[in-house]
């Protein structure tokens, strides 16, 4: 059975507490999981921020909108215990309880409602409708921005003269650590002038080892033949690495002529350059920053 949404929690999570006992956090996460018969595979599925999983996600959600609206209370740190409201709701609620039906209650309604005025309301995820938690939509919009992101940054690069995806090459190599000072890297990255080889730089600043490159900044697939041509150029050198860069991708036979070498090829495309240099910062700018806190569980112990 799939994960299910946290709506489709909600309901559960009041079953699993309906005798009035006290349940651990923890224990309430087994139950949930057990009564969807969830496998070993989804139990440790995690969310894209790597956080925390997704079930455990989607039952503490659940538990804060019911706690929320009265049908739960958290009589002590890390448990959880139905209300007199929360039987009720058994008895007489829909067999599925969503952030609609709990609205009819005025705590949870304020508790809804209280959020920063939107600008463009069309573009905000409908959290009546969501099958997914607050966490879960604020990395899926976080993922949908950085590949918003990357697809705009590889369209520049794409764009910029021969002698630009060169310093690009450059600054992203210094950017992950290679190459030494920016100006050796300059200097190291001139043409070589030998078929297949692009440049030579330094793989750490003392200069141990060295990296060779070639960079394609293609619109068009890269296919086995220029693949063959760098292998064979770092063979004439005996490099022991390569980096092949290119703006485009690489064919099914390019790929493969990279694997079961003796010399270390890595391959680039323009997806993975993009990604790079998103992560390494450069050619981007940080527009906005937000921190998402948590309660301090070690502040509040008292052993």
């Amino acid at each position: 059975m799939a994960i299910p949404d946290f709506q489709s929690v909600m309901r559960p999570v009041l079953q699993a507490v309906g005798d009035g006992v006290p349940l651990p956090l923890s224990a309430l996460r087994v139950r949930i999981a057990d009564v969807f018969k969830l496998t070993e595979e989804e139990r440790k599925e995690r969310l894209p921020s790597g956080n925390q999983t997704v079930i455990n996600n989607r039952v503490g959600w659940a538990r804060t909108y019911l706690n929320k609206a009265g049908l739960l209370t958290i009589p002590n740190k890390g448990m959880v215990q139905i209300t007199v409201r929360g039987r009720e709701a058994l008895a007489s609620g829909p067999e599925r309880i969503t952030v609609s039906w709990l609205k009819q209650f005025p705590e949870f309604a304020d508790f809804h409602t209280a959020k920063p005025q939107v600008i463009d309301a069309a573009a905000v995820v409908d959290s009546d409708l969501a099958e997914t938690t607050p966490d879960e939509q604020l990395a899926e919009a976080y993922q949908a921005l950085q590949q918003s992101l990357a697809d705009e940054l590889l369209a520049q690069v794409r764009a910029a003269t021969p002698s630009f995806f060169e310093q690009v090459v450059v600054d992203l190599m210094i950017a992950m650590g290679y190459g030494g000072s920016r100006k050796e890297a300059g200097k190291a990255t001139q043409l070589t002038n030998d078929d297949g080889i692009d440049g030579i730089i330094k793989e750490d600043k003392l200069g141990l080892d060295v990296i060779y490159l070639q960079a394609k900044r293609w619109a068009n697939t890269v296919h086995r033949p220029e693949i063959d041509k760098f292998i064979g150029a770092l063979t004439r050198k005996r490099a022991r690495k390569g980096v092949f860069i290119t703006t485009s991708d690489f064919s099914t036979g390019a790929k493969d002529a990279a694997l079961g070498l003796d010399i270390k090829v890595v391959l680039i495309d323009g997806i993975e350059l993009a990604r790079l240099m998103v992560e390494h910062n450069l050619g981007v700018s940080v527009k906005q920053v937000y921190e998402v806190k948590q309660i301090d569980s070690d502040y509040f112990s008292e052993e």
